[in-house]
């Protein structure tokens, strides 16, 4: 059985009529009624029935033209993804992202591809910025939105903004907002913050920026994502710095975030990808989520 049976069967079925499907084929009836007959040959069944010129199908015939018609049906949806893939169009694209960036902006970009590249399956994983790192290099990520610094010379990095650090204190505790009081607090209160092995850059954001209000934080519970911490700061378990935009993303937790505003740290938020990756559908959404920032 060859294709062309298939859509001479499928071409017959829909007129009903042996001449006009030939027609229809750009060929003479001869070779239409014989592939016809080879195909009734080759499944062991009537397909049609012919009587005074009228040809209808045999309830086997219309069982077989359901089957070939999604036969056909998956065959043009096979050439479309195809295009598609061969124009990078298609595909796969890996994301991997932070727990601590706001996220809603990072789905707005997606449903909007979806538009673009309606064929583009994406995957999105929560890792560590070092981790992100390794991953970008060797392969396993198309794409990174991380924090800074990156230190690869095998990656482009492009900066998407620098966001201040906030305190971050059950809410019963929101009155610390004279800079004095809220230095008194934080020196006797124990911290949760994420682990140095997970995020040495945020950890060393944490000292400078304590030791510029006189002390040193007492580091009791340390979680791996941004809303664990806070989910054990809303439990009263401690306090923590964390970068301000977590508020955005977490706003609706029992916790207070009280600005510093004589104390000008920040961290960068960064896209890292491979320069040489030439995937357009990265191209678009290295494009499009840097303009909504």
């Amino acid at each position: 059985m060859e294709l062309r049976h298939l859509l001479y069967f499928k071409t017959v079925a829909e007129q009903l009529h042996f001449r006009k499907a030939a027609s229809k084929l750009f060929i003479s009836q001869p070779p239409v009624s014989r592939q016809i007959k080879e195909l009734e040959n080759e499944l062991g069944v009537l397909l049609f029935t012919r009587k005074d010129k009228r040809v209808n199908l045999t309830d086997a015939g219309k069982y077989f033209k359901a089957e070939v018609d999604e036969i056909f049906a998956r065959l043009e949806e096979s050439k479309a993804i195809v295009r598609q893939i061969h124009k990078s169009e298609s595909g796969e694209l890996k994301i991997g992202y932070i727990s601590s960036v706001y996220q809603s902006h990072l789905a707005d970009v997606l449903i909007a591809m979806r538009d673009v590249f309606p064929y583009m399956k994406t995957n999105l994983f929560e890792i560590p910025t070092l981790t992100q790192i390794k991953s970008l290099e060797q392969g396993t990520l198309d794409v990174g939105i991380l924090r800074g610094p990156v230190q690869s010379d095998q990656l482009k990095v492009q900066t998407l903004f620098f966001d201040p650090f906030v305190v971050v204190v059950p809410a019963t505790k929101g009155k610390y907002k004279q800079p004095e009081k809220l230095a008194t607090y934080l020196k006797t209160s124990p911290f949760i913050f994420f682990s140095k092995d997970i995020a040495p850059h945020y950890h060393d954001k944490l000292i400078e920026i304590c030791a510029r209000m006189g002390f040193k934080p007492d580091i009791v519970h340390e979680a791996n994502n941004a809303h664990s911490i806070l989910q054990l700061v809303e439990a009263g378990l401690g306090v923590s710095i964390l970068p301000y935009s977590l508020k955005q993303q977490y706003g609706s937790l029992k916790v207070s975030f009280i600005e510093l505003k004589n104390i000008p740290v920040s961290t960068e938020v960064v896209l890292a990808y491979k320069q040489s990756n030439k995937n357009a559908a990265l191209k678009w959404f290295i494009e499009n989520y840097r303009s909504g920032k």
